[in-house]
């Protein structure tokens, strides 16, 4: 599986990832989910470059030009709901693409165990087109793996972008050792070392989907 970490890269894509993770900016609901936004539109820049283009003509008010544009729109999948606003992102660049949203979330018992059920998913068909699956954080990398086997009753894509801003060392191993290595890329924001005992990304951010829309209740 090819890896790339935009976070090695200097740009201004670092302000944004720092701003996300700080705890005080954090307190500013809007901006964070503005900044995972901003992420994702910086990703889809990116991820357009590696897709395949043709020649078209545009007609212009005083003649005709010749212009490389995107051959095939990817179909762009959510897993709900920490991932919209990074989606929103990438929906911004990509606006005429297809979308899919899957809905996993972590079961939790009484000793504090979890495992990953899929509650909804809603996709075009998938057959020979572009996946981008997105999600803030790949941090156990079960929920990304889960969303990605709902999706494949979709049909077989061609290609499969995983896009997480920030990602753990277990997470990245566990995608590379349930997803197709030969066609997924995964685009990381930053990789962070740690989990703590209960699956979050040390030091992280806290919890992409209550930063961004408000505390869950866990009743």
């Amino acid at each position: 599986m090819n890896i790339v970490n935009l976070g090695e890269l200097n740009s201004l894509f670092n302000q944004f990832i720092s701003e996300i993770r700080n705890i005080e900016i954090q307190n500013d609901t809007m901006r964070f989910r503005r900044n995972l936004e901003r992420i994702g539109e910086i990703f889809a820049y990116e991820i357009s470059k590696t897709m395949n283009y043709e020649k078209k003509t545009i007609v212009t008010p005083l003649g005709e030009t010749e212009m490389n544009l995107l051959k095939q729109q990817p179909v762009l999948a959510t897993i709900l709901r920490a991932g919209l606003p990074l989606h929103q992102g990438f929906l911004n660049y990509f606006d005429c693409a297809e979308n899919a949203f899957v809905s996993a979330f972590r079961k939790h018992d009484l000793e504090g165990n979890f495992e990953i059920q899929i509650d909804y998913m809603s996709s075009p068909v998938l057959k020979n087109k572009t996946l981008i699956i997105i999600d803030p954080m790949l941090a156990t990398g079960k929920s990304m793996v889960f969303a990605f086997n709902e999706l494949l009753t979709m049909g077989n894509p061609k290609h499969i972008h995983i896009v997480s801003a920030i990602a753990s060392a277990d997470g990245i191993e566990y995608a590379q050792k349930y997803l197709p290595i030969k066609k997924c890329t995964l685009w990381i924001g930053a990789l962070d070392q740690e989990l703590t005992a209960q699956s979050y990304i040390v030091p992280g951010l806290g919890d992409a989907g209550d930063l961004a829309y408000g505390a869950k209740s866990e009743l």
